[in-house]
């Protein structure tokens, strides 16, 4: 058997060695047994049901949840062999043409591997045509979906071993990248698969590093930072709305940054289309829901970053686990902020009771990770059910800079002698409550604010008692009983520990809390942090403006200097960050303000702030496009401010904006309309000599000989002939 699997191996897919478990995965499978498959994201799943399906005679039967997934693994499994025939899928978006194809195919054997959803497994017409096929075996992917307590719960995959039975028993591989012992159970008990041979690998993926930021108003910023400082490098970022992902995409894109979305509400083609634009690399980044992902097998992915906690480790796992997936560099980030979780929390109100349970359970879980100061990948691994007893991995935030560690061997006691005297029947937050004296509505209900042990802990830091208990259970010290909603047990060595205590240390959490968070940047444009670069700036303006015989203004506004005294700009790239620098003013006059606060940032050794202004996305950048295109058309300003619903005043603001960020504009054909030729000399030679763009000092000057939109309109006409 095995030389026989190994020539097959070299024969299809050209390698040598099987990974991991794979050959004694699959030697159980084309031995007739059900098997059971738990192996990390890159493990080589796929490859469990792919060579014993082209070696087994009839068609192996691929029940998988997405769409993408199926082409993806469609085409994979064609570009290994020389007929196209050899995998086909069934789904919804095949016509009756391509269905009939694909069924003529299989039919005349010439198709190994058919990928179906379930959805289209439990349709009348599929059951009929199956039982007419001669299967080989059933691969269920993704297995995770079918229970309850899995982060991608599927109705539909409850209902696959039914259809089986109906259409023919045959063997049965189910495989899934993250299942905690709970959720393996309910799959092999929903899959009537208890007697399946269990392969399960570590889920240590050590080539990973993990790192939980806190959510600031800055997240944009931090984001295309980090990916500006990973010029070239594929990655995955993870948001929860769709929305939130085209806001994203667009916001990198026009920060130079090659990105993409993808979510559900996309068209299939679009969806497709920007999925292969990441495979093939025509992009670096692509945004997404969690619907993208699932079995893309892209190697290379150098960081997945989540915008936004997700709702499960299981989730978060198998999202990080699309990283490094090579055994090279895997960079995971992630933004937590705890109302997030709170919102989320408060969009399973109206599920079923139980749903919302499992729901708060698995919030609770994600927010200990995030929240923990402990090692990160001892935390996922206990979450999985594996031991980790390396103390410091060393890839890892929390590992890389450790928190001080504090005596809490007497607080780890009262703990321990609280979770015994509620006879084991409440949750951490219950016994939380208990040991800190709260008189919550539930401590009073059931009297346990009589307990001689309330209030036992009255003083301490939350924070603290919560990491007591967290550790404590990741120590061995207490069980959080997952099938009974997480409620605590205390263990035998808990209960040895109380006899004889010992040293315990343990490390404090993070805080997260919203007040806890840095203390923001104040802009640019209001304040220069700098006053000695402010006022070197401010010198070489001048000078300039001398040069060219124009005011100051002119060349760049005070706040412009102001933001470039606080962020330091060194180059014409970051320059155009700053607030009312356009690219054609970068150009014009960048050159000489670089060179200036290059040198004095290296004189001085500043250390230069990371958060360099980022460019946004204004919501009216379209309106900006049209007023450009109506100038250029000579189509009358009243008419351009009609054509968008703006005041004639609103659309001079627009027009000012364009012209002070470096934008050419031609706007004589209107003024020549309303203006003679003296009155816009007079005006263009005040301009000229006014050392100030204060619109004051002309309305003051001239606002009984002419009306204010006449003066800001040779003003817009000044700047942009003489600036621009």
């Amino acid at each position: 058997m095995n030389q026989r699997l190994h020539e097959a191996l070299k024969e299809h897919f050209g390698f040598d060695t099987f990974k991991g478990n794979q050959e004694a995965i699959m030697t159980s499978l084309l031995e007739g047994n059900d098997v059971f498959v738990l192996m990390p994201t890159g493990g080589g799943k796929s490859l469990c049901y792919q060579l014993p399906a082209l070696m087994m005679e009839g068609t192996a039967i691929v029940i998988s949840p997405l769409i993408a997934l199926m082409k993806n693994q469609v085409d994979a499994m064609r570009n290994f062999s020389s007929a196209d025939t050899v995998a086909h899928f069934l789904n919804s978006s095949l016509n009756r043409a391509a269905i009939d194809l694909v069924k003529s195919d299989i039919t005349a054997g010439r198709t190994k591997l058919l990928y179906v959803a379930p959805e289209s497994l439990t349709k009348e017409e599929n059951i009929e045509f199956l039982k007419t096929v001669p299967i080989s075996f059933y691969a269920v992917d993704e297995a995770h979906c079918i229970s309850e307590w899995g982060h991608d719960f599927r109705p539909e995959y409850r209902r696959i071993r039914p259809i089986i039975n109906e259409i023919n028993v045959r063997p049965m591989i189910a495989l899934t990248a993250t299942a905690t012992p709970k959720v393996q159970h309910d799959i092999q008990k929903n899959l009537g698969m208890q007697n399946a041979k269990v392969f399960k690998s570590s889920f240590n993926r050590s080539n990973l590093y993990y790192e939980v930021r806190p959510k600031t108003n800055n997240i944009d910023k931090d984001i295309i930072k980090f990916i500006k400082n990973n010029p070239g490098k594929s990655g995955i970022i993870y948001c929860l709305s769709r929305k939130k992902v085209e806001e994203l995409a667009e916001m990198l894109a026009v920060n130079d940054i090659k990105a993409l979305p993808y979510h559900a509400g996309m068209d299939g083609a679009t969806r497709s289309t920007n999925q292969d634009a990441f495979l093939m690399e025509k992009v670096d980044v692509i945004v997404a829901t969690i619907a993208f992902g699932m079995g893309i097998d892209k190697p290379d992915v150098r960081f997945v970053i989540h915008y936004d906690m997700p709702k499960s480790l299981e989730g978060y796992y198998q999202e990080t686990g699309r990283a490094g997936r090579d055994g090279g560099e895997g960079q995971c980030i992630t933004f937590y902020a705890a109302k997030d979780l709170q919102k989320m929390e408060k969009f399973m109100q109206g599920k079923p009771l139980a749903e919302q349970e499992i729901g708060r359970q698995l919030l609770l879980e994600t927010q200990s990770y995030a929240e923990a100061s402990s090692c990160r990948r001892r935390s996922l691994l206990f979450y999985f059910g594996e031991e980790f007893t390396v103390d410091n991995c060393q890839n890892c935030d929390n590992c890389i800079n450790p928190k001080k560690k504090v005596e809490a061997k007497d607080d780890l006691c009262a703990v321990l002698e609280t979770v015994i005297a509620l006879k084991e029947k409440f949750k951490a937050d219950h016994v939380t409550d208990v040991l800190l004296g709260h008189t919550t509505a539930d401590v009073t209900s059931y009297q346990h604010d009589q307990l001689d042990v309330f209030g036992c802990e009255q003083g301490a830091d939350e924070k603290l008692i919560s990491a007591v208990i967290r550790q404590a259970i990741l120590a061995g010290y207490l069980d959080r009983d997952i099938e009974n909603y997480g409620l605590l047990r205390i263990t035998p060595k808990g209960k040895k520990f109380l006899s004889k205590p010992e040293s315990f240390k343990v490390i404090e959490d993070s805080d997260f809390s919203e007040d806890a968070e840095p203390e923001m940047i104040k802009s640019g444009a209001s304040f220069a942090a700098d006053d000695e670069l402010y006022s070197i700036l401010k010198d070489l303006r001048k000078k300039i403006a001398k040069q060219l015989g124009l005011p100051p203004y002119v060349i760049f506004q005070d706040p412009s200097l102001e933001a470039m005294a606080t962020t330091y700009p060194i180059s014409l790239e970051e320059l155009q960050n700053i607030p009312g620098v356009g690219a054609g003013k970068a150009k014009r006059y960048g050159a000489d303000f670089v060179k200036v606060i290059k040198r004095h940032v290296e004189d001085n050794e500043i250390e230069r702030p990371e958060d360099l202004r980022v460019r946004s996305v204004p919501s009216r950048n379209s309106t900006k496009l049209f007023i450009i295109q109506s100038i250029d058309r000579k189509i009358p300003l009243p008419e351009i401010a009609r054509a968008k619903g703006l005041e004639f005043n609103e659309l001079l603001d627009r027009i000012e904006v364009i012209v002070y960020s470096g934008t050419k504009i031609n706007i004589s054909y209107y003024i020549n309309d309303i203006m003679d030729e003296d009155s816009q000399e007079e005006l263009f030679d005040f301009f000229k000599e006014c050392q100030t763009d204060d619109l004051n000092e002309a309305y003051k000057e001239f606002g009984e000989d002419y009306t204010e939109d006449e003066i800001r309109l040779m003003r817009i006409k000044f700047l942009s002939e003489m600036g621009n």
